[in-house]
């Protein structure tokens, strides 16, 4: 909503449910009747939705200025993708890395106008500082990974949240890679905790009304991420504009240059262009 007041000639709404993005489409309009906002169907835990959605961008743009890699699930029982992948890496890192990849063309070429500012901002999280011995777990990620906690597993993939957009501003000095916590946001990231640790909804469901921001404001990190002239590439911010250095791990230029080399090789039936 923020970003359609200043009018850009297109925004893609991404969302796995039609009925979900009109909803929000429709709240959009309420505040800027003349938005131009397209549904983007994206289902993040199929690989094949992500390079159909990566097509259709690449099909009905000449440019791209701003990705921002903004969905996630928290603490989700024991699961993977469509793809065999941890449920929440899978979600998490591996679904927006492969978006991140196809649409890098477009987003490369919009960055040799002298005059562009291409920017790709990946939500992360402080939980990526929960993260099992070692940082991440990259050879058993293609299973349910039942052996470490739903919150290990969380942070692992908020982990590499960090790690590739580090990556990403190193191999692309041209587009600044941001990654940030939003933080404690009152939206339903909190399901899958809930389906994970019943125990835990009514407690959780009380601090909620003491340490969470609304909505609106859980998206002032981002928003700044995404426009601030300020914005470093390669760091990670907390509330709002305030860098952060982040775990050791997520300081780790070798473990970084290990998960983009893991995730290129997972990634390669994926070429630019497929779907």
């Amino acid at each position: 909503m923020q970003l359609a007041k200043h009018h850009p000639s297109k925004i893609y709404l991404a969302a796995r449910s039609k009925e979900k993005a009109d909803e929000s489409l429709a709240r959009i309009k309420t505040v800027v009747p003349d938005a131009t906002v397209d549904f983007l169907p994206l289902d993040l835990t199929s690989l094949k939705s992500v390079a159909k959605a990566a097509q259709t961008v690449n099909a009905t743009t000449n440019r791209l200025d701003i990705l921002i890699n903004n969905a996630g699930i928290m603490a989700t029982p024991a699961g993977t993708t469509e793809d065999g992948y941890e449920i929440q890496f899978g979600t998490n890192h591996m679904g927006h890395a492969l978006l991140t990849k196809l649409l890098l063309p477009k987003l490369q070429e919009t960055a040799k106008n002298p005059e562009s500012d291409v920017r790709i901002v990946t939500l992360s999280s402080r939980g990526h500082e929960w993260t099992p011995n070692g940082g991440l777990n990259l050879e058993t990620v293609k299973s349910e990974q039942t052996s470490i906690s739903s919150f290990a597993r969380y942070g692992q993939s908020k982990l590499a949240n960090i790690l590739y957009s580090r990556e990403l501003a190193r191999r692309y000095p041209g587009i600044k890679c941001i990654s940030l916590h939003p933080g404690s946001v009152n939206t339903g990231l909190r399901r899958g905790m809930a389906a994970s640790h019943p125990w835990l909804t009514r407690p959780m469901d009380f601090l909620a009304k003491f340490v969470t921001v609304t909505v609106q404001d859980g998206t002032l990190n981002q928003l700044w991420a995404a426009t601030s002239v300020d914005a470093k590439s390669g760091s990670y911010y907390n509330p709002v504009g305030k860098e952060s250095k982040g775990s050791g791990h997520a300081q780790d230029d070798k473990l970084a240059g290990k998960l983009w080399e893991w995730t290129e090789k997972e990634l390669e039936k994926w070429p630019v262009g497929a779907a």
